[in-house]
């Protein structure tokens, strides 16, 4: 029986392995096929300036951009609703330093992270999901470890897949107004990504391959053997929603201070 067990583990590990890596080679491809400037406004992240906004505002090249930028302010990262570059900071390529630098503080040390996790594994030590898993200090144990850990493997492989494919890792604020433009733009961003020097754009595949990535591993130490496909694609697919309620948030963050008197300012 055990070794039966063990070479079923073995099995879906080579799968989830060879998965992720054909994927990450196809965006490679991708993106080589994909280097035509594009001058378009739907192709340029800050083209959705106002008209009265200076030139420099609506190129995102690092020949155009302020070099005055800190690191700080570029990578900054919220643990609600993750990295995103504010309005009045140029939104150029990041260099392998600062893409290092945006994982650290995206998935290990940006304290409120493990807050959010702890809110998960109490809703699930709740609702006693899995239900393998006893209602208990170690079942709640078992469920915290599961979430942080699908939670570090899904930005693992996200950051590591846009590095190598050279694509974009954070959410840009749009440099339009309004509600439904700035809605539309977070919605976009959702499914489109940009990449190389000029920033054109990509398909934003990572965000949903470390999903996969992730519910597969979450699941293969689950109790009642879980169908590990399934739960990849159930966590690829929650990524769409998610995905577009985190830009949501990091679009309108400042009103919704505002609106709830939190705003440091």
């Amino acid at each position: 029986m055990a070794p039966c067990l063990a070479r079923r583990a073995l099995t879906q590990w080579l799968w989830l392995v060879t998965a992720v890596a054909l994927t990450v080679l196809a965006c490679i491809a991708l993106s080589c096929f994909c280097q035509a400037p594009s001058t378009s406004p739907e192709q340029n992240p800050t083209a959705q300036n106002a008209p009265a906004e200076s030139s420099s505002e609506q190129n995102p090249s690092p020949q155009n951009s302020p070099a005055t930028a800190s690191d700080k302010k570029a990578l900054h990262v919220s643990w609600l609703y993750g990295s995103f570059v504010p309005k009045d900071v140029p939104f150029k390529p990041l260099t392998a330093n600062q893409r290092w630098k945006l994982y650290v503080k995206m998935t290990y040390t940006t304290y409120g992270i493990y807050f959010k996790t702890a809110f998960f594994a109490i809703s699930d030590q709740i609702n006693n999901r899995p239900s393998g898993w006893e209602q208990t200090p170690e079942g709640f144990a078992k469920r915290f470890g599961t979430r942080q850990a699908q939670f570090i493997v899904q930005n693992t492989v996200t950051a590591f897949g846009d590095g190598v494919a050279d694509w974009e890792v954070r959410y840009e604020r749009c440099r339009c107004d309004g509600f439904w433009p700035r809605t539309r733009h977070a919605i976009k961003r959702n499914f489109v990504t940009y990449g190389g020097q000029e920033m054109n754009l990509r398909p934003q595949l990572m965000p949903y391959v470390g999903a996969f990535a992730a519910g597969v591993t979450a699941a293969s130490w689950q109790p009642n053997n879980p169908n590990l496909a399934v739960k990849g694609y159930q966590a690829a697919i929650t990524q769409v929603g998610v995905g577009i309620g985190v830009n949501w948030l990091a679009e309108f963050a400042p009103e919704i201070k505002r609106v709830l008197r939190i705003d440091k300012k």
